[in-house]
């Protein structure tokens, strides 16, 4: 039998990273451009790579992502980037006839009022989130049109995964952009390295939050590869239970050593007060995730240890 061949973008990311080293995607050819070999803003060069190696699937895993900090201080580039590359891979696999497209989302997309926890029926019922509100916009997006392609094109199997938030092995640890369990990773970990008292955390701490280990989001994404024609036209990625900031802060302090105390800074932003999405539809599918939160920020601060702690 002949290998299927997958096309992934955002091969470098913490997501592609976690899906090439899934065993599964052992069983397909797999393309995994880097930026110097396609650039997914390039509208043309997206359509000529994908006319030449003619993928049968298409992950779409790219985009410019960050923490609260980087998506207000550039909330232009999390829009209009995001909005071209979804735009040009998806458009471009319409054009040329790739059938199966498993587009990668993400919880951003959900109203800020949205009734806990988020279901998929949902989005775009109410205002987004303002403090990432150009990310989330980008993914309905994407969302949006691969539902239109599917609407005018028979053969189209355009598909979304919503996972909630991520974190794991070959995430991104610097402080000021990258997304709350490794900014707090690294907090602790320099904390203990330099045996500092106190460790801040923005806002109160009660705001809570769904994180999924990146390694189980590559296991659900390559399940939905797998099992495409089964996968729901659009379908959250989470847990289904959430913990508060502060209990995120006092874990990974629990399990690095770390025996001081945490500050609050009220004056700073912190988001909405809970982000759980429904993993209603995920249930009845078959799938859930596995790792726990303490096993998945001992394996994340393994990582982080090895490559980029001093």
């Amino acid at each position: 039998m002949t290998m299927k061949t997958i096309l992934l973008t955002g091969a470098a990311g913490m997501v592609g990273q976690n899906i090439l080293e899934h065993p599964a995607i052992n069983k397909f050819n797999v393309l995994a451009p880097a930026r110097k070999e396609l650039d997914l803003l390039d509208g043309d060069a997206v359509r000529l790579y994908v006319s030449e190696r003619k993928p049968d699937i298409i992950i779409h895993a790219a985009g410019r992502v960050g923490g609260i900090q980087a998506n207000i201080a550039n909330p232009v580039d999390f829009l209009e980037q995001n909005v071209m590359l979804g735009r040009n891979i998806l458009m471009a696999a319409r054009d040329l006839g790739v059938s199966q497209f498993l587009n990668l989302a993400s919880s951003c997309m959900y109203p800020r009022e949205g009734e806990t926890p988020l279901s998929e029926e949902t989005v775009l019922t109410g205002e987004l989130e303002p403090t990432n509100e150009g990310y989330g916009l980008a993914k309905i997006f994407a969302m949006r049109l691969g539902q239109y392609i599917n609407r005018e094109e028979k053969a189209a199997r355009f598909k979304t995964l919503i996972p909630c938030n991520l974190y794991g092995r070959h995430d991104t640890f610097a402080t000021n952009t990258s997304h709350l369990i490794p900014a707090i990773i690294a907090k602790m970990h320099t904390a203990k390295q330099e045996n500092q008292k106190t460790v801040e955390v923005w806002g109160d701490g009660k705001a809570r939050r769904e994180f999924m280990y990146a390694g189980d989001a590559a296991d659900g994404i390559m399940r939905a590869v797998v099992e495409f024609e089964t996968l729901p036209e659009i379908m959250n990625l989470g847990l289904g239970f959430d913990h508060s900031v502060n209990d995120y802060y006092q874990t990974a302090a629990d399990i690095l050593g770390w025996e001081g105390e945490f500050s609050h800074d009220l004056s700073k932003p912190a988001g909405m007060k809970q982000k759980l999405v429904s993993i209603e539809r995920q249930t009845a599918w078959g799938w859930k995730a596995k790792t726990s939160l303490e096993d998945g920020i001992r394996h994340t601060h393994a990582f982080y240890s090895e490559g980029f702690a001093l």
